[in-house]
């Protein structure tokens, strides 16, 4: 292959937010360390951002798709500080942290003490209403049980269910965990998931011991000096303006970045013989062709394969599948509301029977994000084996969503307006062993298409700070090769 010149092509292809931190970090290192590179952006979207989408309406802050992110991950702050947003961050309201499950029918405040759904503090546990004395007095029997973990990787829900019992796997850890993921517990990863819990059985011989120890043990989260105090004591942060702020900011950083919007990647085509100039070559929907001498793929795992299998065998693509899952946004009159929030929302376990899998309160968790004399609710519909709802007709599933939060509120006022965002495959279901074929797939492309790379949401984690961590992660890789 004969090379003119020395900048390599570097086509990034997916301009959610995995993209868009590969390339600020490319970008940034590049000219850091003094190397010469040529960054592409591709999405068939008409805009950047991916599911990062801030609607601003009547003095309304609403979120299409994440709303919020765990303050104690720091990759999403030090990006921040990196685009010089910091200032536009915000904590969630003190007064708006506790949390709710639905059972019977009944809202029961989530027992204090709680980690991920794991108890702790077994006084208050003892206490709570969300489970009879025998699911109690089952959980409890974790402290006292062998360790029969197999070798390797589980699913959550056997992990779960082995330790602390179906009860509380049913009503606590069901709606809490695989909230996360609209995930079924019975297929998720555990070391993929939630890794620190199989190590605290490993380590202790009891999940709830383990998490104590763990909880005692673990160094104090080192919030940067920069944030001021209220940010560092709050769990979730978010941005004034919306999350939309820091793509914002990352369109403004990567203005000298070649973008090609609203032209999908169709093909990737190796290079070979003297005469090539690049290694691969991008085919649009368009026709343009890019050339490439490396490529980052973001976006979901469908599309990735789609992309890489007429080159490379991506059967741990394919073992990805994905939810589809919908936000439905409400704002009421809070004179005609008739009810007062202390919390920040709700779970509803799948026992429940209704169609909503969870509602935040979201002007009492986020006070940026709705006038003083009104309310905004954000309820979410669709997880694994129950995505019919997230599917229906706007009406009818304004009419669905209103009609469970009519009963579990016990409230009779009409929205102002209801705002509905679809998210149709949106959700990445990690299955057990997915760590393992993450890796061996990467070693694959490695050896079967140097230069081209895989990330996102898929392999490392689906939260806002995971995904950044992963795109500068790719990054640094890639420019160690240049």
């Amino acid at each position: 292959m004969r090379r003119i010149g020395m900048i390599d092509r570097i086509v990034v292809i997916g301009g959610g937010i995995s993209g868009l931190s590969s390339a600020f970090y490319l970008q940034r290192e590049a000219e850091r360390q003094g190397k010469k590179a040529h960054v592409t952006i591709i999405d068939g979207a008409p805009v950047l951002g991916g599911k990062i989408n801030t609607l601003q309406r009547d003095g309304f802050v609403i979120e299409r798709g994440p709303d919020s992110f765990l303050a104690r991950k720091l990759p999403i702050i030090e990006l921040a500080k990196d685009l010089g947003i910091e200032n536009e961050l915000t904590a969630q309201n003190e007064n708006g942290k506790t949390s709710y499950i639905m059972r019977d029918g009944k809202l029961h405040p989530m027992p204090k003490g709680m980690v991920l759904g794991i108890p702790t503090n077994l006084d208050t546990f003892m206490q709570t209403t969300l489970l009879s004395d025998e699911g109690k007095a089952r959980s409890l029997e974790d402290l006292d049980m062998p360790s029969d973990a197999p070798d390797g990787d589980e699913s959550l829900g056997d992990f779960l269910s082995r330790r602390i019992g179906s009860e509380i796997v049913k009503h606590i850890s069901e709606p809490l965990l695989a909230g996360i993921y609209a995930g079924d517990l019975s297929k998720l990863s555990i070391r993929a998931t939630f890794p620190q819990f199989a190590e605290a059985e490993r380590q202790y011989g009891s999940l709830i011991r383990g998490t104590q120890m763990q909880q005692q043990n673990k160094t104090p989260q080192q919030a940067p000096d920069y944030l001021p105090e209220e940010l560092k004591k709050s769990v979730f942060l978010s941005f004034k303006n919306g999350l939309s702020t820091m793509v914002d900011a990352l369109d403004q950083a990567l203005q000298s970045v070649d973008r090609r919007m609203g032209d999908a990647v169709t093909a990737i085509r190796p290079l070979d013989g003297e005469d090539a100039t690049a290694r691969y070559e991008v085919v649009m929907e368009s026709g343009e062709v890019i050339p490439a001498d490396h490529v980052l793929v973001t976006v979901p795992a469908f599309r990735a394969a789609d992309l890489l299998e007429p080159l490379v065998d991506v059967a741990e693509l394919r073992a990805i599948n994905y939810v589809s899952v919908a936000n439905v946004v409400m704002s009421f009159e809070k004179s005609t509301f008739d009810r007062s929030f202390d919390g920040s929302g709700f779970l509803v376990p799948r026992s429940e029977g209704l169609r909503i899998t969870a509602c935040t309160w979201t002007s009492n968790k986020w006070l940026h994000t709705s006038p003083d004399d009104k309310v905004l609710l954000r309820c979410y519909v669709g997880r694994s084996g129950d995505e019919a709802a997230a599917m229906l007709p706007d009406e009818e599933l304004k009419k669905a969503v209103l009609e469970d939060i009519q009963k579990v509120l016990g409230i009779d006022a009409v929205p102002i307006f209801t705002e509905i965002t679809r998210l149709p495959r949106s959700m990445p279901q990690y299955p057990v062993g997915h760590l393992d074929n993450t890796s061996a797939l990467r070693a694959r492309l490695s050896e079967e298409l140097p230069g081209v790379y895989v990330t996102g949401a898929a392999f490392g984690g689906v939260g806002l700070p995971d995904c950044i961590r992963s795109g500068k992660d790719a990054a640094m890789e890639i420019l160690a090769t240049l």
